[in-house]
């Protein structure tokens, strides 16, 4: 078995990787039967020279691999027939602007095998990049409450050579006594931004105890969906009903905006469910969130205050509720809104080895022997056609719908 980690051909150019030079030789190392090349890349935060240094072959095309694993969207023009891809593909939620990649990979017999469907038999995620956008995206909110407030200023973390140089920068931070913070969800990226609380040394408390009790320290809640939702009749609430029945929930969050001074968002949302908060929420003269780090970035749903995605170079805007209108982002009676919608690229080493550690210890076994059929329930499409599993994707492909 041959595999080739691919030069990210997307604009704007990503700089990760899926596997670091390390990774790469360690795989190598492991398994005498597969042959791992690198093709060349002028774009990738780590170097040529650090693949070179783990005695890694350098390759110009991955025209002779069986595997090619990338990060983003592989461009049309250079997709190779007959190829197994690994890579994020955004095509199983039918996103309309990736429809012709779907056919172009359909028409070129490729076998699509993307990350976001790599699950365990729980239909548990089994790797991704949600971590790191929780990591970066809890630092940049901070970044956005010194800049909103002139109280210090942090170096950007695209900036800094790795998540070290940071997390160096976190001495900086100087938060008011009783700052209340307030976080959602429960997954990779909720465990992103805790570890950054915690660097942050801030103090964790309930979700009953931040609403009841003032303190002399900052401190945070981390909101599950029955602290946020509440049932619209009055039967018990089961948080496994909320992603099975949304529409039976309805938002519960406006106790919390009334005494947070920060939100920071790491959850899933289901277009069926109700919004975190809404407009008229962010328009009640209680409502005292002046800071939202919205990792989530669900644009103009869940989060009303999210109008649309920042970038990682201007990555703040204001948005005045009571016009519903995007402003400065210090403005004083505004809301400060981070909302960078590709957060692991800020801190492309750490978030690559990560990743890559995920792939070798999680995926690359069943590669070698897909026994539990791991792979196979993971891909798309084959030999020109999608797979049973993926067969609700017809309509899409067929451009029945749009997306």
């Amino acid at each position: 078995m041959k595999i080739g980690v691919l030069k990210e051909g997307k604009i704007p150019p990503d700089e990760r990787v899926p596997l670091s030079p390390i990774q790469c030789k360690e795989i190598i190392d492991k398994y005498p039967n597969v042959n791992l090349v690198v093709q060349k890349s002028d774009v990738r935060r780590i170097t040529e020279q650090e693949y070179i240094e783990q005695g890694i072959e350098l390759v110009d095309n991955v025209d002779d691999c069986d595997i090619i694993l990338g990060v983003k969207e592989v461009p049309k023009k250079d997709l190779i027939p007959n190829k197994t891809y690994f890579y994020f593909s955004h095509t199983i939620k039918k996103q309309s602007y990736n429809r012709d990649l779907l056919l172009e990979m359909l028409n070129k017999n490729i076998t699509m095998v993307d990350y976001e469907t790599l699950t365990n038999a729980k239909g548990n995620r089994l790797i991704g990049f949600g971590k790191y956008a929780g990591i970066v995206g809890c630092y940049n909110s901070f970044y956005a409450y010194g800049k909103r407030t002139g109280k210090f200023d942090l170096k950007r973390a695209y900036q800094c050579v790795d998540r070290a140089e940071m997390e160096a920068e976190i001495p900086k931070i100087n938060l008011p006594n009783d700052y209340k913070i307030v976080i959602t969800g429960g997954g990779r990226v909720a465990t992103g931004i805790i570890e950054i609380l915690n660097k942050i040394n801030i103090k964790k408390v309930s979700a009953q105890e931040i609403l009841n009790n003032t303190y002399s320290e900052p401190v945070y809640a981390q909101l599950l969906v029955d602290d946020y939702y509440k049932m619209k009749d009055d039967s018990s609430f089961k948080r496994s009903d909320v992603y099975k029945t949304p529409e039976k929930f309805e938002r519960d969050f406006m106790k919390f905006a009334k005494i947070a001074d920060m939100y920071i968002s790491g959850h899933f949302w289901d277009n069926k469910a109700p919004y975190i908060f809404n407009r008229e929420d962010a328009k009640n003269s209680e409502f005292k969130i002046k800071v939202v780090g919205d990792v989530s970035c669900d644009i103009d749903t869940a989060v009303a205050c999210t109008i649309r995605p920042s970038t990682i170079a201007n990555p703040l805007y204001g948005y005045d509720a009571n016009n519903e209108k995007e402003t400065n982002f210090d403005n004083e009676n505004a809301i400060t809104v981070m909302a960078v919608d590709n957060l692991p690229c800020e801190l492309p080493r750490d978030a690559s080895a990560d990743f890559g550690r995920e792939f070798i210890d999680k995926i690359l076994p069943h590669l070698i022997d897909d026994k539990e059929q791991l792979i196979e329930r993971a891909t798309i499409c084959k030999n020109g056609n999608l797979m049973p599993k993926y067969e609700y994707l017809r309509d899409y492909v067929n451009g029945e719908i749009t997306a």
